[in-house]
């Protein structure tokens, strides 16, 4: 799976900007005018959509951003561009006298969306307000990585705004239509099913929703004047087609759709982003599947970060890896400057101690691995009886944990085989231990690593929890309890306090 390289990306975006507020409320009553619901107003949540929604997702993902497009001369759009400034874009804002800021109010109640109401001039812009957002165009988009254009119909895309993009070697459309953009000839544009369907001047009367698209995969690429087309297909997820190459499907996981607002704009940030480093269309458009995903899973117009996007494109190649694919993956992280953090244990009734230094380990650099004592190196570590649980059992409830970035198994008494291969710029180990306890230790040092012991929680080991159910009456081995495996504090020389988490 391609991803960002080390290089920041220079990404600009043109297009009709809004501000999104979500009003959350509770209704305990009917009003006495009308038989509606009184919502009681308990929070606002304010932040850019459309355009600024993309560019805001563009930042989160690591790219330096510029935001080109126009906004009123009112409260309202002082709002928005403070909103995007702290997000960390860089904005380039025409305020039009006499045009009102674009401004989409939803009214949630008790976590039900119930109402939206917009504020918002569609008409084109006016030929002074046009030339001077062709200058901030022309010199915005020079040198650029990426050009994304949002096109939402709010007046921003005359003619001869279109005209100035044309041409660009990377030009990325998001438009409710895509017609007026083919003698652009864009490298790319993201219409929906319905925008589609339209394009080609037909009647929706499909069952198969994907299979319509692939049967006319061809003639859409006709149509649009692009060289590649991303079909979206909300639930369903997309199908990206390019001339030469069969359509290419991504999957989404389904969601509420009030919990959809701005994936869209998700979605084409990391898309144009991971073309614009290289990536090839397919990964770019997994890359724009798991972003989207990211969000959809939250309340409001929301923002994905780079080092939410990365992981849940790890889950998605698998956590469960074996040893020699797992180092060829985690070159690719340390090329992109990211430090990997490794710890190993058997880890065969997994319990809160286990929990609680996973986490702490997790914080301490950016890719965690965890390697698994395999059955019969449990067996001869333990004794008899052990493990409880199969391997592929323990690994699968450590690839479940949300620090967890990978997971491998060894079959050797230490993990001496695996720490050569992945080279680890951190070995963890958690429990009552001390560095100069581990064996590996040196092995560590000797690659450059750093050694860490992180907390303990007391009466917190498998031995121990073992034993108690042993002990219980009429348990199994009732009679032999195993005896607790030496829980002592941990002495202080040595043990470095774990860092706060990261944001």
């Amino acid at each position: 799976m391609g991803t960002l390289g080390e290089e920041t990306v220079s990404a600009v975006v043109v297009g009709d900007v809004m501000l999104d507020s979500w009003l959350h409320g509770s209704a305990k009553r009917l009003a006495q005018e009308a038989p509606v619901p009184v919502m009681s107003l308990e929070a606002v949540e304010d932040a850019p959509g459309g355009a600024g929604n993309t560019a805001a997702n563009l930042a989160a993902l690591g790219a330096r951003v510029r935001l080109v497009g126009v906004v009123g001369d009112d409260a309202c759009g002082d709002q928005l561009v403070q909103a995007l400034r702290l997000l960390g874009v860089e904005t380039d804002l025409q305020a039009v006298p006499g045009r009102r800021t674009a401004h989409k109010r939803r009214l949630v109640t008790s976590g039900q969306l119930t109402a939206r109401y917009d504020e918002e001039d569609l008409d084109v812009i006016p030929p002074e307000a046009e030339r001077a957002l062709l200058a901030r165009v022309s010199a915005a988009v020079t040198g650029a990585d990426v050009v994304v254009a949002c096109d939402y119909g709010g007046g921003v895309f005359t003619p001869a705004v279109r005209r100035a993009l044309a041409g660009l070697p990377l030009l990325v459309v998001d438009a409710h239509a895509v017609a007026p953009w083919v003698e652009c000839a864009p490298a790319a544009v993201l219409p929906n099913y319905a925008e589609v369907v339209g394009l080609l001047g037909e009647v929706d009367a499909a069952a198969d929703r994907p299979a319509y698209l692939m049967a006319r995969s061809a003639q859409i690429l006709a149509a649009t004047g692009a060289g590649i087309v991303v079909t979206t297909l909300d639930g369903e997820g997309t199908l990206l087609h390019r001339a030469g190459c069969p359509p290419y499907r991504t999957y989404a996981r389904p969601a509420p759709q009030h919990m959809a607002t701005g994936a869209g704009d998700t979605y084409t940030a990391a898309f144009s982003l991971w073309l614009a480093a290289g990536a090839t269309p397919e990964e770019a458009a997994e890359a724009g599947q798991a972003a989207a995903g990211v969000v959809v899973r939250r309340s409001g117009t929301s923002i994905c970060t780079r080092y939410e996007l990365l992981r849940a494109l790890r889950r998605q190649e698998g956590t469960v890896q074996a040893a020699e694919r797992l180092a060829q993956l985690l070159d690719e992280h340390r090329r992109r400057g990211e430090r990997i953090v490794f710890t190993n244990g058997c880890f065969d009734v997994l319990h809160r101690g286990h929990v609680s230094y996973l986490e702490q380990a997790g914080q301490l650099g950016d890719v965690l691995v965890v390697a698994v004592n395999s059955d019969a190196s449990v067996t001869r570590l333990k004794g008899p009886g052990r493990p409880l649980n199969p391997c592929e059992d323990r690994m699968s409830v450590l690839a479940a944990l949300n620090d967890v970035d990978y997971v491998t198994e060894f079959d050797e008494d230490t993990p001496e085989r695996l720490l050569r291969l992945i080279r680890p710029e951190i070995y963890v180990k958690g429990g009552d231990y001390t560095p100069e306890m581990l064996p590996e230790a040196p092995l560590v040092r000797s690659l450059g690593g750093e050694v860490l012991v992180l907390d303990y929680l007391p009466d917190r080991s498998t031995t121990a929890i073992i034993g108690r159910m042993r002990s219980v009456p009429g348990a199994p081995d009732g009679a032999t309890p195993v005896p607790p495996d030496g829980i002592r504090p941990v002495p202080p020389d040595g043990v470095r306090p774990v860092p706060p988490a990261r944001p």
